[in-house]
C-alpha cells in the first residue's frame, strides 16, 4: 500500500475510505457506489448549473394571435378592486391591465376575456398561462376549445414559461410603487396611465413600441394638438404596417437567439429521458408532511416517466396521494443511476393510523 493515496470520502462522509483500504480501482469504485446510493440521491443537493437549455416560445406572425395571461393578487382594495389581470400580446408586447374585485372563477373570466381581448383584437390562436384553477378548469378548457383557442400551460414550478406576463407584472408593480407611496389604496387611479406608458415605450425585444407595432404611429407622450394634414391612402398605411410587422418578427427572432445564448451560458444540457425511465423529483417546491423542511430529503421517488411533453418538460407517474400537477421541468428532475453496486430496496408498507 502507498501512503500518498488520495483521500476518498465514503457515502456518509464519516471517514476517508483510503485510510483503511486500498485497491487499484478504489477511486472509481467509491464514486460509482456513491452515485447510486439511495440515501445520497435523496438528501444531497446538486451543485451543478441548472439543467435544461432555454426553449423560447415560437414568434407569432401577427399581433394578438398568441397572448399570455396572469394575475397580480392580494392588493389593497382600491375602489373595490384587489386583483389585476395582465394580458400580454406575444408579438407586439402590448399589455392590458384589467382591475378585478377578486380572483375570478373560470365562469367570471370568460366575459373579462371577451371584453378585453376578443372585442378589441379578435379571437387569439393560443393562450399561454400558468396552471391556476381558472385556467385548468373544465369550463375554461371547454370555452377555449369551442372557440378554437389552444391552451399552453407552463411547467410545474417553472414560471419562466410565462415570462412575458411575469415581466409585465414586475414592470407594473414597479410603476405603481413609484407613485402610490404610502397611499397604496390608490393604485386603481394609476392603472390606465401605467398601461399607456408601457405600450408607448420601445420594447427591448421588438425594437418598437407596442403602439407603433399595432397602429403604425406613436401617440403623444403628453396631450397635444396634431397639425392639419391629409391622411395617407389606406393601401399605403397597410403596407407600412406590414413592413413594420416583418421588421418586428425579424428583430424578435434575433433577440430570442441572443437571449437564448446568454441564458444557456448559465445552464447545462439536460439528459433525455425516455418513457419508462426512473427519475428523482426535487422537493424544493413540494411541501412534505415532515416537522421541518430543513431536514427533509431534497429528492423523492424515484418515479417513472410517462411522457415527454417537450425537450424540457416531462410527465411523471406520481402516487395518487400527490395532489399536484404531474408535469415538471427538467431542472427539478434527476436521473436514477444504476451500476453494479445498485441494490433494489423495496419500500416498507404504509402504516395505518386511525384508518388513514
Amino acid at each position: 500500500m502507498t501512503p500518498n493515496r488520495p483521500v476518498i470520502w465514503g457515502c456518509l462522509k464519516q471517514c476517508p475510505v483510503s485510510r483503511q483500504f486500498w485497491w487499484p480501482a478504489l477511486r472509481q469504485d467509491v464514486k460509482q457506489f456513491v452515485s447510486v446510493c439511495d440515501v445520497c440521491a435523496r438528501n444531497k443537493s446538486q451543485r451543478n448549473l441548472p439543467v435544461g437549455l432555454l426553449q423560447p416560445l415560437p414568434i407569432p406572425d401577427r399581433p394578438w394571435s398568441h397572448i399570455s395571461m396572469d394575475f397580480i393578487v392580494d392588493l389593497p382594495a382600491s375602489k373595490g378592486n384587489t386583483v389585476i389581470l395582465t394580458i400580454v400580446d406575444l408579438f407586439s408586447r402590448m399589455a392590458h391591465f384589467v382591475p378585478l374585485p377578486k380572483l375570478p372563477s373560470a365562469l367570471d373570466l370568460v366575459p373579462v376575456f371577451i371584453n378585453n381581448v376578443v372585442k378589441l383584437h379578435g379571437i387569439p390562436v393560443e393562450i399561454v398561462s400558468d396552471r391556476g384553477t381558472q385556467f385548468v378548469s373544465q369550463f375554461w378548457r371547454g370555452f377555449c376549445n369551442s372557440m378554437g383557442v389552444k391552451l399552453a400551460f407552463s411547467s410545474a414550478y417553472h414560471p419562466q414559461t410565462n415570462v412575458a406576463s411575469k415581466r409585465a407584472n414586475q414592470g407594473l408593480e414597479q410603476y405603481l410603487r413609484c407613485f402610490i407611496s404610502q397611499q397604496q389604496n390608490s393604485w386603481y387611479d394609476y392603472l390606465s396611465w401605467a398601461e399607456y406608458a408601457r405600450n408607448n415605450c420601445d420594447n427591448e425585444t421588438t425594437g418598437h413600441s407596442p403602439f407603433f407595432t399595432i397602429y403604425g404611429f406613436h401617440p403623444p407622450t403628453l396631450p397635444s394638438h396634431f397639425p392639419t394634414s391629409n391622411f395617407p391612402a389606406l393601401e399605403k398605411h397597410l403596407h407600412t404596417l406590414q413592413q413594420t410587422w416583418v421588421q418586428i418578427k425579424e428583430l424578435s427572432e434575433r433577440n430570442v437567439v441572443t437571449q437564448k445564448g446568454k441564458a444557456d451560458k448559465k445552464r447545462r444540457m439536460s439528459p433525455v429521458y425516455q418513457v419508462g425511465d426512473q427519475v428523482w423529483l426535487s422537493t424544493c417546491h413540494i411541501r412534505l408532511q415532515v416537522p421541518t423542511m430543513i431536514l427533509a430529503p431534497h429528492f423523492i421517488g424515484p418515479y417513472r416517466v410517462l411522457r415527454r411533453i417537450n425537450p424540457v418538460s416531462y410527465r411523471l407517474a406520481l402516487p395518487p396521494a400527490f395532489h399536484i400537477r404531474n408535469v415538471f421541468h427538467v431542472s427539478v428532475l434527476k436521473p436514477l443511476l444504476c451500476n453494479r453496486f445498485t441494490r433494489v430496496a423495496v419500500p416498507p408498507p404504509p402504516i395505518e393510523v386511525e384508518g388513514e
